[in-house]
């Protein structure tokens, strides 16, 4: 089966079912948590999943996944494929049509050249836009008449839906950012905290890290939705007692990423308030491995760039012996019980491009220190600690703030004692570590650590958009903002000329080879990146609350315009 003949049809091609509300705003409010509080209310100035779900309750792309991962329409008529002409034959176009009579929250009219300008705004080279992957093959965009986009790429595209799919690529505004491309974009704090969207709500007051305040958008599509009037969406605190104030206290409504272990999160389940969702997507816990140096003796600006390479972790060996030294299911089993699943692979799923590599699942602290013996780390001086050419196997880890993290780093930093390696631990409070403020020498995307643990996932069910954040040059660095995606500073020729391949291979299975080989090269041949535990999504809700759906493969606040009040 080719790629082009599941565009033929194998796509939803209407919108959800509509709820049968009787009124807008009559269930009056509704509370959201996010113990990771949202810094900005766009994703295409923030990787971090808090900023691009909160924004996804102002903000929507042309099209979404839904809970199984099919494509439905949003601002779209409907989503573009061969059969109905949506996509080219030749597979080096796909023309979107919008609904008609859509407008922005402020009442203006929704036209192509909003969408046009948010691809020009994503792939302008100063801005530093953190969703840059999704835009690549771009060669040009036309705008014929104001509801119709055509998005021409420089080679066939067998996938065509990066652009304007999904909660990490929603239309922004032209009027409201045309001023703010660029350099500039990182400084137009009313825009990014205040961006003016399509969505059910709209912000009536922003504060960073803390807490956002929305009431229902009075220009929405559909007359009887959203049913709340307004909603509170409050950020920081920590995962239990998030999880404490939907499922013990009824306090909020909602609580996003329950990272607990699952003893407690049991144990709060019976509190008798709220419901426990959970499924699992494409959520890997993992190290990052910094190959580039951070040290404070070099000049700002020049660390953790690619101008040094790292002085330790660019040795294979001694990549490869932190990973050997780990006990995957050991960590699966206190921080997610059955939630959880002990992975090798950036991508465990779907199955189709979840790679067979099952060699990191057995810990070997022998084989470990064999490796950096081989490399000649030795511990010359008897300390406990080795060393090579007067360096010290010495590394900072750093995460963000929660316990189940914090636990995975004493862990490891125990294991890798074992080895004859120094560790020190930094946590972050997450609404910092996963913050975009270029200005903060703690974000994920700086990476002033060696070692860095975190978990994000993809839009949609094909991995070829995050498989591109690795490309070279792709890097978080000063002339973008410190914006980029590919976190830990990877370049690799052949990865990218396998990227190239898998953006111009339209059979399925091939795809699927080709996505495999992409993973094992960062996880297994270069270890650059060092996976841990595939992460299941687990969330809550109150039993008061209907119309939740928990959707791993689109933001989790997707269908937020369907909720409901339930009476009890």
């Amino acid at each position: 089966m080719t790629l082009k003949t599941l565009l033929l049809g194998a796509v939803a091609t209407s919108a959800l079912a509509p709820a049968a509300f009787a009124e807008r705003g009559e269930d009056g409010h509704v509370n959201i948590i996010y113990w990771q509080a949202p810094s900005i209310m766009t994703p295409y100035l923030s990787s971090g999943t808090k900023d691009i779900e909160a924004s996804s309750l102002v903000l929507e792309p042309l099209g979404r996944y839904t809970e199984t991962g099919e494509l439905v329409p949003f601002l779209a008529e409907e989503i573009p494929t061969v059969e109905n002409g949506g996509v080219a034959e030749d597979l080096k176009s796909i023309t979107w049509k919008l609904k008609e009579g859509l407008v922005w929250s402020d009442g203006s009219p929704v036209t192509s050249a909003d969408v046009k300008f948010t691809a020009d705004y994503c792939m302008d080279p100063e801005g530093g836009c953190a969703q840059l992957a999704k835009f690549d093959h771009i060669a040009s965009i036309d705008t014929p008449d104001d509801l119709t986009v055509v998005v021409n790429f420089d080679e066939p595209m067998p996938n065509p839906y990066g652009p304007f799919m999904g909660g990490q690529s929603p239309i922004l505004q032209k009027a409201q950012f045309e001023n703010c491309t660029g350099a500039a974009a990182s400084t137009c704090t009313e825009a990014n905290f205040n961006p003016i969207g399509t969505g059910p709500f709209v912000v009536d007051e922003f504060k960073p890290n803390d807490v956002i305040s929305l009431s229902a958008n009075p220009n929405y599509r559909d007359p009887a939705k959203p049913a709340f009037a307004t909603v509170t969406l409050k950020g920081g605190g920590d995962a239990e007692s998030a999880a404490r104030a939907v499922l013990q206290t009824g306090e909020f409504d909602y609580a996003w990423n329950l990272q607990l272990a699952p003893d407690v999160l049991a144990s709060m389940a019976e509190g008798g308030s709220g419901t426990p969702v959970s499924a699992f997507g494409t959520l890997v816990e993992r190290l990052e491995m910094n190959m580039t140096d951070p040290s404070p003796d070099l000049p700002e600006g020049e660390r953790s760039t690619v101008a040094h390479p790292h002085p330790i972790l660019s040795d294979f060996n001694v990549r490869k012996a932190l990973s050997m030294a780990i006990d995957r299911a050991l960590l699966t089993e206190i921080g997610y019980g059955q939630a959880g699943r002990p992975t090798c692979n950036l991508v465990p799923a779907p199955a189709l491009y979840a790679s067979d590599n099952e060699e990191c699942l057995t810990q070997d602290i022998e084989g470990a220190k064999a490796l950096l013996e081989e490399s000649g780390w030795t511990d010359s001086d008897g300390d406990g600690i080795r060393d090579k050419d007067g360096e010290k196997l010495s590394l900072l880890y750093q995460s963000s703030t929660n316990a189940v993290r914090q636990d995975f780093q004493a862990l490891i930093k125990q294991w890798w004692s074992e080895i004859g390696v120094e560790t020190e631990l930094r946590n972050v409070d997450s609404s910092v570590f996963f913050g975009g403020d270029p200005g903060s020498p703690d974000t994920f995307q700086k990476f002033y650590a060696d070692v860095e643990m975190y978990a994000n996932n993809f839009d949609g069910t094909d991995p070829q958009s995050y498989l591109q954040m690795y490309r070279c040059g792709n890097e978080p660095k000063p002339s973008s903002q410190w914006q980029g995606e590919n976190i830990n500073r990877f370049c690799n020729e052949e990865y990218d000329a396998l990227l190239d391949e898998l953006a111009k291979t339209g059979e399925l299975e091939k795809r699927g080879e080709i996505a495999k080989k992409l993973n094992d090269i960062i996880t297994k041949e270069t270890m650059t990146i060092v996976p841990l535990v595939d992460r299941g999504r687990v969330s809550a809700h109150s039993n008061s609350l209907g119309g939740v759906i928990l959707n791993t493969w689109d933001s989790e606040l997707w269908n937020a315009a369907d909720w409901y009040r339930i009476d009890g």
